[in-house]
């Protein structure tokens, strides 16, 4: 399957897979945008990824971190 920007729910479960001890909330947008275009299914443009595609793309990786560890670590 090829990912787009509009994928944010798969792409944040393979983030979530990826970076799983990782706290979503603490990733800057210029590295998540960097591991978005990383990743090995992703297929859109790079320049195509705004703040609001990053940001549905960052919570989705994190309603997945959420419930692996139930908020408890939010330092991480």
């Amino acid at each position: 399957m090829s990912l787009t920007w509009h994928h944010s729910r798969q792409i944040g479960a393979l983030l979530f897979e990826r970076y799983d001890t990782l706290n979503p909330r603490t990733v800057q947008l210029g590295d998540l945008r960097k591991w978005v275009l990383d990743l090995e299914d992703f297929e859109d443009r790079a320049d195509g990824g705004d703040e609001k595609a990053l940001d549905a793309i960052r919570q989705a990786w994190y309603d997945e971190w959420k419930a692996e560890f139930g908020g408890h670590r939010e330092e991480g």
